[in-house]
C-alpha cells in the first residue's frame, strides 16, 4: 500500500479551503483518508497553514510521500519557523 500526504478540496464553489491528509494512493482525492494532518486556505491574505507537524514527521519516517505542492507547503513552513526561532 502507497501512502501520500496529499490536498483534499473543501468548502463552497470559488471558496475552497483544503485539508492535508494522509490517505492511500487509490483513494478518490476528497475521498477516504487515514488521518488529517492540517488544514490550508488560500483564500486568506496571507495563507492559512495549520500544521500538525509531530503527525507529518511520523507519516513521513514511515514511508508516506508528499505530492509535490504539499511539500512546497512543508518546505515554507520549515524556513518560516527557522526565521521566526529565537538565535
Amino acid at each position: 500500500m502507497s501512502v501520500k500526504l496529499r490536498l483534499s478540496r473543501a468548502g463552497a464553489k470559488k471558496n475552497a479551503f483544503y485539508r492535508v491528509v494522509v490517505s492511500d494512493t487509490r483513494s478518490p482525492r476528497d475521498g477516504r483518508f487515514i488521518e488529517q494532518v492540517g488544514i490550508y486556505d488560500p483564500t486568506v491574505h496571507p495563507p492559512l497553514v495549520k500544521l500538525k507537524a509531530e503527525r507529518i514527521q511520523h507519516w513521513l519516517k514511515n514511508g508516506a510521500v508528499p505530492t509535490r505542492t504539499v511539500a512546497e507547503i512543508l518546505h515554507r513552513e520549515q524556513k518560516a519557523a527557522k526565521a521566526s526561532a529565537p538565535a
